[in-house]
């Protein structure tokens, strides 16, 4: 029989929910702590630690205004947005709240949004960590190309084919998918006349602002 802490642990429990929602260094330690003895503190058979300590109301919290921002940027975006990009609009978001986010505190709910089967996860492109919302998968050409985009925020045809040393058909019907699929952007408005291909989940960290609802 599982036994409940008294009054001093209920104390100690009332201050550590304190700390946890203030402090994202104390969060990562705690979640290494509950790793080292093989519990989740967010799974529903261990849903007593994050009652307690008010964990589960944090990361809840967070995923929602998570998806919020998904929802809200995907028009911009097709679904694929920079993780720095959204750590940034969440914390303008809870702009008004004392509690601190870090990237680790945004993973940990992202990974839990799973479940709603809608296609939330992180990928890694290059040195970027992207959020995807829609169920839409990547395959190792759009990748790639995304990987190349990361240097100035766009590609050309030409630049896809000299560099990745890809066929034009191969870069044009690669391209044009993640056009289609709402990833990128075209600019034809330079005297070069070359087309770019502008993909916002990689450019620099974006204007847009999600606001409360």
């Amino acid at each position: 029989m599982r036994r409940r802490p008294g009054i001093a642990g209920l104390q100690g429990a009332a201050a550590a929910r304190n700390d946890i929602r203030k402090n994202p260094a104390f969060r990562s330690q705690f979640h290494e702590m509950c790793a080292k003895v093989g519990v989740d503190p967010l799974a529903s058979n261990k849903g007593f630690w994050a009652e307690l300590l008010g964990i589960g109301d944090f990361y809840y919290e967070l995923g929602v205004q998570i998806v919020e921002i998904c929802l809200g940027t995907r028009p911009h975006n097709g679904g694929l947005i920079n993780l720095q990009e959204l750590c940034t609009l969440l914390r303008h978001k809870r702009k008004t709240s004392r509690e601190a986010v870090s990237e680790d505190d945004c993973l940990r709910a992202i990974s839990k949004l799973k479940v709603l089967g809608s296609g939330f996860e992180v990928i890694s492109v290059g040195k970027k960590k992207l959020v995807r919302s829609v169920p839409t998968e990547l395959n190792k050409d759009h990748n790639e190309i995304i990987e190349l985009a990361q240097g100035q925020g766009y590609v050309t045809v030409d630049e896809v084919e000299r560099r990745l040393s890809w066929t034009s058909g191969r870069a044009i019907d690669t391209l044009e998918t993640l056009l289609d699929e709402g990833f990128a952007m075209i600019d034809d408005g330079h005297r070069d006349g070359k087309r770019r291909y502008w993909f916002p989940c990689v450019s620099s960290i974006s204007s847009t602002v999600v606001t409360d609802a």
